[in-house]
Order: structure tokens, then C-alpha cells, then sequence
């Protein structure tokens, strides 16, 4: 039997791993694809966002329903940790304009191949090729002792190790390709799990074949309101994609569990965009008029900045006969209303929703019913947004996991029972 398994090599896994293995206990982490960190290594394709520079409080409301729970878990590992721990691997960092806190290469490999070499060097076991396809000893009558038996399909058929403790990782549902696929909710029955969903998603509506001709066109410099909620709450500003299916992009995915909810109880959800923020009706309805009336309307709207996919999208909003009327034009480009009617599959979004619930979970990421299980990262039921706040979470929720289950392997806690250990 081995002191403890891993299963999930990303994010959460590796820093639970690193808890453990600085403090010199065996670790033996499971993965199913054939190397580490593979959905790490996407994030930072665009550039890796690794944290917010943004106040704490500000910080943790990005977390809605979850906030609670998760404050004494960033509290001790935060963005300012996160940080300095990145800069322990020798990688610098920099805050972006818009607070987005990256690695000073912009990229998630240097990092990651920096952190599996000194995971390696402190004695950390890799079985890559490794898919966890059930556990056995969950149930009310397993006494502690006795471990859990994990079931793999390995590249040498089938095997099996027993644990004294476990710590899982696996990921939520969204790109099963690389590797997070959700098919740990088919094998932890025992365990309370809420549905998943699709979370930093895009969002389905209805185009006209004018805009679809210009899918992929990016929305920049606008802003997003939800007209259901408290109207005074200032616009979120951002950008966005049109595509043939909907819209997504940024500031979509920023307000993607709002919009999602919404449509689930109202069966759509009606977004309002101002496509011209930085002016007033009053200031873009002067410019519209001084236009010179020789010129043609395209060319009248592109001069207060209404061209390409902003002009598609107002004529699809607009009826033809009020295209002339410089009022009616400025009000709708200043309140454009898409009507969503559905998010995009799970393995589309960047993260999704749902998981083990916090009910299971004591304050430790401990199993409430069965000592030596813990859990970390997308597996929990917590959400956030991009822009840094799912990286640190992942990150923070490993490092508790990785401490606990220390904690639980160094004091025999299986046989008090004890759950709430710090």
C-alpha cells in the first residue's frame, strides 16, 4: 500500500503533490494523458493568466455561491502567494492593464517544466498513461485502515493500487481531449455531485446571414449589461466575438454563469450592448447629423464608428426604414439587445460548473463520510471567471488538499476520525 495517490496531473494535483513531497512523504500521482499539465499548456497558448491583481474582497466576490467557502482556502494561498510562489521557480511576472497578472514570457511551459523538475527532484512517482476508472472502499462499513483500492487502464492493461489516502484532481468536464472528461461522476456514486454545466462558455442567437458573413469578427472596445439585474451596476467593458452560432469572447465569459442561469429559468437571457461607450447619445447624435448628407449611410455611420460587424449587427436590429432616422440609430447602437437562448457543450467552455458538493467536504477539502479522500480544483462545485481567478483557485484548493491530507497520513486521523484538522 502506498502512503497516498494523486489522480490529475494538473494544476491542483501538482501543487497537492508539492505539499507533500517537500515534506518528504511518498507520492505517486496518476494521469491519463501522456504528459502533465496538458490543459495548463492551452491556457497559455493566448498568454498564461495566472492571477488578479485586484483587491481581496473585490477578488473573492469573482466566486458568487462559492465565495464562502473558498475564503479561508485563498486567504492562505492568495494572488500575492501565487506570485511569489512563481517567482520561487524563477519565473518573473507583470501586471497587465487590466490588473491580469502573467508570467513574464507570456507562455505556461517554461513554468511548468521548471515545477516537474523540482517536483521530480523531491521524489514525486509519475504514472502518466494512467486513466483511474473506479475506486473501491467507499462505503459506509470500509474502516479507514483499510485504504482504498483505485482501478486503472494503464498502457499494460489493467491495474490496480491501494492507497491509504487520496487525493483527487481530475478536472471538470470541459476539454475532454485533453483530458478532463468528467468520467469520474460515473464511478464516485457514493458521493453527492451536482450536474455540470458549461461555464466561460458562448452563448447561442439568432443572426442574420449578413452578420454571419462576418463570423469571427471581434466586437472590441464595448460594453455588456444585464438588463435583469440592478440596472444601476456599471457596464462591464470588454470585447467580444460574433460567430455563425452566437457570440463569445471575454465579456461574455465574464458574466457567462449569470447568463446561463438566466436562460435556465426564463428560457433565454436578453443582453444589452453599447457599441459606442466612450460618447454620449447627445455627442454621437450631433456627429450623425453634421455628417455630410452627400455621403452614403455606411458612410456616415463609420465616421462615429459604426462599421464592419457593429453596422451588421445594428441593421439586424434596426428595421430598414429607420436607418436614415440619426436618433433611432444612436439609441440602439448605445442599447443593443441580443436575445441568448442557449450555452455552448461543456467540452466548448473554457471551465465548467457543477462537481463534488461542498456538503461532502469538510473545511479541510476532507470527505465529511470517508476519511483519506480529498478533493481539489474543478472537481469541487465552485465557478469563476477568466482573468486569473480559476488558475489561483485551482492552485490555492490543491495546496489544502496537499496540506490536509499531510496532516491526515502524519496524525492517524483515520482512526479518530477527525475531520476538521488545519
Amino acid at each position: 500500500m502506498i502512503p497516498i495517490a494523486i489522480i490529475g496531473g494538473g494544476p491542483a494535483g501538482l501543487m497537492a503533490a508539492e505539499q507533500l513531497t517537500r515534506a518528504g512523504i511518498a507520492v505517486e500521482l496518476f494521469d491519463s494523458m501522456p504528459s502533465l499539465g496538458r490543459k495548463l499548456l492551452l491556457a497559455g497558448i493566448g498568454g498564461l493568466n495566472i492571477t488578479h491583481s485586484e483587491s481581496a474582497p473585490q477578488f473573492l466576490r469573482r466566486y458568487g455561491q462559492s465565495q464562502t467557502r473558498l475564503q479561508p482556502v485563498l486567504a492562505e494561498f492568495d494572488a500575492d502567494a501565487l506570485r511569489a510562489w512563481v517567482h520561487e521557480l524563477g519565473i518573473e511576472t507583470f501586471v497587465g492593464s487590466s490588473g491580469r497578472v502573467f508570467p513574464l514570457e507570456m507562455k505556461a511551459a517554461p513554468l511548468l517544466r521548471r515545477w516537474l523538475s523540482r517536483l521530480r527532484a523531491q521524489g514525486l512517482v509519475v504514472h502518466t498513461r494512467h486513466r483511474c476508472v473506479g475506486v473501491r472502499g467507499i462505503t459506509a462499513e470500509a474502516p479507514a485502515e483499510a485504504g482504498y483500492e483505485l482501478d486503472f487502464v494503464s498502457p499494460d492493461g489493467q491495474r490496480s493500487i491501494r492507497a491509504c489516502a487520496v487525493i483527487f484532481a481530475m478536472g471538470g468536464g470541459s476539454w475532454a481531449r485533453l483530458g478532463s472528461d468528467a468520467a469520474w461522476q460515473h464511478w464516485l456514486p457514493a458521493l453527492a455531485i451536482q450536474p455540470l454545466k458549461p461555464a466561460n462558455c458562448g452563448f447561442h442567437s439568432t443572426h442574420s446571414a449578413m452578420v454571419q458573413a462576418l463570423a469571427g469578427s471581434p466586437l472590441k472596445n464595448i460594453t455588456l449589461q444585464l438588463p435583469w439585474l440592478d440596472v444601476s451596476l456599471k457596464p462591464a467593458r470588454g470585447e467580444a466575438v460574433v460567430t455563425q452560432w452566437g457570440i463569445e469572447g471575454s465579456v461574455i465569459y465574464a458574466h457567462s454563469a449569470m447568463i446561463r442561469d438566466r436562460i435556465e429559468t426564463n428560457g433565454n437571457a436578453e443582453v444589452v450592448l453599447d457599441l459606442l461607450p466612450d460618447h454620449s447619445v447627445e455627442h454621437l447624435f450631433q456627429q450623425l447629423q453634421s455628417s455630410n448628407p452627400k455621403h452614403s449611410l455606411s458612410r456616415q455611420w463609420q465616421g462615429i464608428g459604426l462599421s464592419g460587424i457593429k453596422a451588421a449587427l445594428l441593421r439586424d436590429a434596426l428595421p430598414k426604414a429607420h436607418w436614415s432616422d440619426a436618433q433611432r440609430v444612436i439609441n440602439t447602437a448605445k442599447a443593443l439587445t441580443l436575445k441568448l437562448t442557449a450555452a455552448r457543450p461543456i467540452d466548448e467552455a473554457i471551465s465548467t460548473a457543477g462537481g463534488v458538493c461542498w456538503t461532502e467536504l469538510a473545511m479541510t477539502l476532507a470527505s465529511e463520510r470517508f476519511p483519506g479522500l480529498f478533493f481539489a480544483g474543478e472537481m469541487i462545485d465552485w465557478e469563476a471567471p477568466t482573468g486569473g481567478y480559476l488558475l489561483t483557485a485551482c492552485f490555492a484548493t490543491g495546496r489544502k488538499a496537499g496540506l490536509s491530507a499531510h496532516a491526515f497520513l502524519t496524525h492517524d486521523l483515520r482512526k479518530s476520525r477527525t475531520r476538521e484538522y488545519n
